[in-house]
């Protein structure tokens, strides 16, 4: 009997033990499975992590990456004049006089593409004791230029630039005749070239083939033939040479200059005689600041068109007053 339950004990000992021994061989082959679960899920996220190293080295087009193509900015200027006399036995006039200005760009530069915009306004009031208001500044240019890099900081060059005015002009002390207006008159450049950039500040565009349309929209001005086109006409085209130059910088640090130079010769005038005038368009603005917005601004304009009067047409402004750069 005892011989029995001896045995009866060992075989259950041995059950049991293969028992274990299977569930442990299941757990293993779990785990083995479960392994490979992972190794294949590790497989297939493999290619995602090398797309997403690449894009990381590629680089994706993000927000940030198209605005820092772009450089926005400009400035404004609000200048005051003013003469006050009593009583003055050396003789003048009381005159007051203010000057606004706003100049705007939006320059664009990738790889090797430049895209330069700007518009400039102005326009200004004058008072002397008595007389009617009139102006002093009248102002409205826009312009665009499209480069393209040929060798370092030469670049092929289109550009388009329209310049005109705000209101009415007259001959004072005679305000009764309008001899400028709006669009009369209004110059549009388009010209092809080269343009050198040697500096972030200067700009030198030289044009071979350059078309000018010298427009004059108001027709009691056309009939006259006035700003050289024939009378009754509203545009007169002319194709020549254009040099542009214009420089922008901070010469020491309070003081701005902003110059720019036009010059343009008409080689296809229908009069010999007068294709070797050139005619001249220069701007120069002086900003003096004295702290964060007090500002001295220094204004010259000079023209020369033979087309309009055979004189050189000067204009100087020199005003105190407020300015916001941005």
């Amino acid at each position: 009997m005892l011989r029995k339950i001896v045995w009866v004990g060992i075989f259950i000992v041995a059950l049991t033990g293969v028992r274990a021994q299977q569930d442990t061989i299941k757990h293993s082959i779990t785990g083995m499975n479960a392994q490979q679960d992972t190794i294949k899920i590790s497989k297939i996220g493999l290619p995602a992590l090398k797309d997403t190293i690449k894009l990381l080295k590629t680089g994706a087009p993000t927000q940030h990456d198209t605005v820092k193509h772009w450089k926005t900015g400009g400035f404004s200027v609000l200048t005051f004049n003013q003469v006050s006399l009593n009583h003055w036995t050396n003789g003048g006039e009381n005159a007051l006089s203010t000057t606004a200005l706003l100049n705007l760009f939006a320059n664009y530069k990738k790889a090797k593409i430049i895209w330069d915009n700007a518009l400039d306004m102005g326009y200004g009031l004058m008072k002397n004791n008595g007389y009617r208001v009139k102006k002093n500044e009248d102002k409205l240019e826009l312009s665009s230029k499209l480069g393209y890099k040929a060798y370092k900081r030469l670049f092929y060059s289109a550009l388009i630039n329209y310049r005109t005015q705000f209101t009415n002009g007259y001959n004072y002390p005679n305000d009764s005749v309008i001899v400028s207006t709006f669009n009369a008159p209004g110059y549009l450049t388009l010209s092809v070239g080269m343009d050198y950039k040697p500096a972030d500040f200067l700009s030198i565009l030289i044009s071979p083939a350059t078309g000018r349309f010298t427009m004059v929209m108001n027709k009691m001005l056309s009939d006259s033939g006035a700003y050289g086109v024939e009378r009754g006409k509203r545009v007169r085209p002319e194709f020549g040479t254009n040099f542009t130059a214009k420089f922008q910088k901070d010469v020491f640090k309070n003081i701005n200059v902003v110059s720019k130079l036009t010059l343009f010769n008409n080689y296809t005038d229908a009069e010999k005689a007068n294709r070797k005038n050139v005619d001249v368009y220069w701007e120069f603005m002086m900003n003096i600041k004295a702290n964060k917005f007090l500002t001295t601004t220094i204004l010259v304009n000079v023209i020369y068109d033979q087309n309009v009067i055979a004189r050189t047409q000067v204009k100087e402004v020199l005003g105190i007053g407020l300015s916001y750069k941005f």
